[in-house]
């Protein structure tokens, strides 16, 4: 195939942005964005105008228009109709996180773009990301030894109106999958499976509305409690209510050594580590990183992961992050809101049981049962 690959966004909102920023910042000849299609017709044109893109009011125009692949920046729960769609029309497809909303929606998307033939990934911006990668590579050199610990936290403050607004998508079990488990939590399932190339066993999950929002709504705070099959405990805290720069921090600790991560740093990693191939033996050493705080690592993410998706057109392999991967995350997030549900701790085994016997759709009825909530006291005019 011929350079460059042509995308076509479907989509113009936040996630949109970030992903066609990213590429205005840094010269490259592999990638380029073409084409969008959105349904409001006033962000489809004021967005193709900006970015200089053919506009499309049309979906189906769009893919039967000679553009190589997508990227599909919808709400979550058109992912799994505008990925098949995609594949169907023999387009290449980037979506989003999360995969979907149920393991059987990523099914359905898995099965469509195999028997398309076209490559398929999830964005997942966090598995790109070069703080990301850097931590990982320490881990594989062995710096950390075996990891027994990770504590991992992200804050996301969200306007409140978000949360209490019923007709917004964002955060519905409905069209979101939930809410910051769903939405933030999937980011912490894909890169700490990645980081110990390993699987989760069990989970205890608590989940809290600081918002007095509807029933529709999923949880503004939770803390999640997983224990890899491995033996490593691992902490996942979540919150859309804390005030703060927005950031993400894990910090890893192993028989060998330890590492923090805070993405708000502008050296965003410190490690330590007794093993005799460290840089500084014995001390905690900060590693070159190109990393910047939000919203810098945002574009840096977004950029290495639609270039390595670009990458595998052009050369004809799989993406390192596959969508059993992408699966894998949203089987964690499930699993978090049965613990829920359920009270106590639940193994992968009863969420795979589960969806023998059911739909996984069935996890998000009376969820909001499973909330606790708090929210008498919060003041939202921070």
């Amino acid at each position: 195939m011929a350079h460059p690959i042509n995308f076509g966004i479907i989509g113009c909102g936040d996630a949109a942005i970030f992903h066609i920023t990213a590429f205005k910042r840094k010269v490259q000849e592999k990638l380029e964005f073409v084409a969008a299609h959105d349904i409001n017709s006033r962000t489809l044109k004021r967005f193709s105008r900006a970015h200089k893109l053919q506009p499309y009011m049309k979906l189906q125009d769009l893919l039967e228009s000679d553009i190589d692949a997508v990227l599909v920046s919808v709400p979550h729960y058109l992912h799994e109709e505008i990925v098949m769609k995609a594949a169907n029309a023999g387009k290449h497809v980037l979506c989003e996180k999360p995969m979907a909303r149920t393991l059987e929606g990523c099914d359905a998307m898995i099965q469509a773009t195999q028997a398309a033939g076209v490559k398929f990934m999830i964005a997942e911006n966090h598995r790109f990301l070069p703080a990301h990668q850097c931590i990982k590579d320490f881990i594989d050199d062995g710096l950390l030894g075996d990891i027994f610990l990770i504590r991992s936290y992200e804050g996301a403050y969200c306007d409140p109106k978000q949360f209490l607004n019923p007709e917004s998508w964002h955060f519905c079990y409905k069209e979101g999958g939930g809410g910051v488990v769903a939405d933030q939590g999937v980011h912490k399932f894909s890169t700490i499976n990645w980081l110990l190339n390993d699987s989760v066993d069990s989970i205890t999950c608590w989940i809290g509305k600081a918002y007095d929002s509807p029933n529709n709504k999923g949880e503004d705070n939770a803390i999640i409690l997983v224990k890899y099959r491995r033996g490593t405990m691992v902490e996942i805290t979540l919150s859309s209510t804390t005030l703060h720069p927005l950031t993400n921090k894990i910090e890893l600790h192993g028989t060998k050594g330890t590492i923090f991560e805070d993405h708000s740093w502008e050296k965003p990693v410190q490690i330590y580590s007794n093993h005799p191939n460290a840089e500084e033996v014995g001390k905690f050493f900060t590693p070159d990183v190109e990393h910047g705080p939000f919203p810098q690592y945002y574009l840096i993410s977004a950029f290495y992961e639609d270039m390595h998706f670009a990458e595998c057109i052009l050369e004809d392999r799989e993406p390192d992050f596959t969508p059993l991967h992408a699966k894998d995350a949203v089987s964690g997030v499930l699993l978090s809101y049965l613990a829920a549900k359920e009270g106590k701790r639940i193994h992968m085994e009863d969420l795979i049981n589960f969806a023998n016997e059911n739909d996984t759709e069935l996890i998000f009825q009376n969820l909001d049962d499973a909330i606790q909530k708090n929210y008498t006291e919060l003041k939202l005019d921070f």
